[in-house]
């Protein structure tokens, strides 16, 4: 495990939380699942206390804490994408029970909110042209679902057909 991983705190759904996020992206799994062997508020001996999971190379921790804390937009887990088809693929996977939201944010059924970003549009706003930049910018405000032939229109001046 990493020396820093994000831990994140469910109620009483962090194996299935886990389970899900692994099945969405390449080199992930679940390392461990433990239970609780004493009574606290997040559950009783035998239920899922943590599950230590990797998600696309990087570890993770779900806590089964209890209802005492909630997911905030202010932190998300941020995806690059490689293409329009990967950007379609997690975007819908996270938005059965989810909720989208502008810029190519969406919470999924958990409260976790995640960033579903194509590679293409990080290429683009590193520009050292800020005409292009701008352009990228204002059309990623019109979007809740990023779209990468879109953006690259605006990157290239033309609108959009």
């Amino acid at each position: 495990m990493s020396k820093i991983a994000p831990c994140l705190w469910f109620d009483g759904k962090a194996e299935e939380a886990a389970k899900f996020y692994v099945s969405l992206l390449p080199d992930s799994h679940i390392d461990t699942v433990l239970p609780y062997t004493v009574e606290t508020p997040g559950g009783k001996p035998g239920d899922v206390m943590l599950v230590e999971f990797t998600l696309a190379g990087s570890s993770y921790t779900a806590l089964n804490g209890g209802p005492y804390f909630q997911f905030t937009p202010a932190i998300s887990l941020f995806v690059s994408c490689v293409d329009q088809a990967e950007v379609d693929r997690l975007w819908n996977a996270l938005l059965e029970g989810g909720t989208p939201m502008e810029c190519g944010w969406i919470t999924d059924r958990y409260g976790v909110s995640w960033q579903i970003v194509p590679e293409a549009l990080v290429r683009m706003i590193k520009d050292k042209d800020s005409a292009k930049v701008r352009r990228v910018m204002e059309a990623m405000m019109t979007m809740v679902k990023l779209d990468v032939a879109t953006l690259e229109q605006a990157y290239r001046g033309q609108s959009a057909a």
